[in-house]
């Protein structure tokens, strides 16, 4: 713990006291930022660190493989469900992306069946993915599959945003644009989903 609060502290003499005005002014508005992301809680990826975003900019939600469960107002607790209504419906995101990543390890324990270790949630949500294993299934190595899955994912997750009425609708009216990317922290890449469904490097 003493390494987190230490970085507390640096952040408070450099980052805070040299944007200390930028900061006041940010608080004092109601936020309005352009992009909503939707990235994996994995410890290993920081999604603002990179991507240069200031405070302000992005939207964030993380949650264990980057998913999106498809759209069910039955009065469960739906913490992503709830972040999206926020996003689109109060601050009118102009965009939303889902960003997978390599190495997962929700899509990991998916595709070896060890998510079942953890039954009293993580089960039942790695089960929203379980279409993109069924997608991937053809990959030829155990790397390929891991990396197919990952990057269907993805995709499972954009299709579900679909059935979400007022992101349907905001899309399909020009107001509103999805986005997948898929980031490889091994090699520093970043692969965009393109209108052939298929993921190429920026």
């Amino acid at each position: 713990m003493e390494k987190f609060l230490a970085g507390y502290r640096a952040f408070r003499e450099d980052y805070f006291k040299k944007n200390r005005a930028m900061i006041a002014e940010l608080m004092t508005k109601r936020q309005s930022p352009q992009a909503m992301m939707i990235a994996c809680s994995d410890s290993r990826i920081d999604p603002s660190l990179k991507f240069g975003a200031d405070p302000g900019d992005m939207f964030m939600v993380r949650n264990v493989a980057n998913l999106v469960p498809p759209y069910a107002p039955d009065g469960a607790y739906h913490g992503t469900s709830a972040a999206l209504e926020f996003a689109v419906l109060v601050l009118e995101v102009k965009n939303i992306i889902v960003m997978g990543h390599a190495r997962c390890g929700g899509i990991d324990a998916l595709v070896k069946h060890q998510e079942k270790a953890a039954t009293d949630f993580v089960a039942s949500w790695m089960k929203i993915a379980e279409q993109a294993l069924v997608r991937a299934r053809d990959a030829a190595t155990p790397e390929a599959l891991q990396r197919a899955c990952e990057q269907e994912t993805v995709k499972v997750s954009l299709e579900n945003l679909m059935t979400f009425p007022w992101i349907r609708a905001r899309v399909e009216a020009g107001k509103l644009e999805l986005h997948g990317w898929y980031f490889d922290l091994e090699t520093g890449t970043l692969h965009v989903l393109g209108q052939d469904g298929a993921f190429t490097q920026v």
